[in-house]
């Protein structure tokens, strides 16, 4: 069964004066502010699109390396997923590096780095961000 998630964001403003909200929609979960010196200067409490993307990919990540490791036979006790999204203003998103440490037991190191690996390849986030370089430091707790 598909599914359709939505937020919208309401914006006010130009560029770089102006400044938005941003809406989950489907969970109902909050409103978020966002803002041009908050996505390419300091965040002073409000979010980007980056840090939303980040959010996404590392919760996506974790979910499809559980789900690998599970399938394996290797399930983990706890997946520990950073996700750091740069943003080059003028040039875009330049990477995404993904940083994982879990304690799984009955997997040696390199067994982690390989599921985590695929994880990053197959996870749908992964997938959506084809256009961009994705790199992954994988290690056991």
């Amino acid at each position: 069964m598909a599914t359709t998630r939505t937020a919208h964001t309401e914006w006010e403003g130009n560029l770089v004066q102006g400044s938005g909200l941003v809406t989950f929609d489907s969970s109902g979960i909050g409103d978020y502010p966002v803002s041009w010196p908050a996505r390419a200067e300091a965040p002073n409490g409000k979010t980007s699109p980056e840090e939303l993307i980040a959010a996404a990919h590392s919760a996506c990540f974790s979910m499809a390396l559980s789900h690998g490791l599970s399938g394996a036979g290797t399930p983990p006790t706890k997946l520990d997923t950073r996700a750091d999204v740069t943003f080059q203003p003028g040039t875009g998103i330049t990477g995404i590096h993904l940083t994982v440490t879990g304690q799984v037991p009955g997997l040696d190191e390199a067994g982690f780095v390989k599921a985590a690996e695929d994880a990053k390849a197959n996870c749908p986030v992964s997938q959506a961000l084809t256009g961009t370089t994705i790199t992954l430091t994988a290690t056991l707790a």
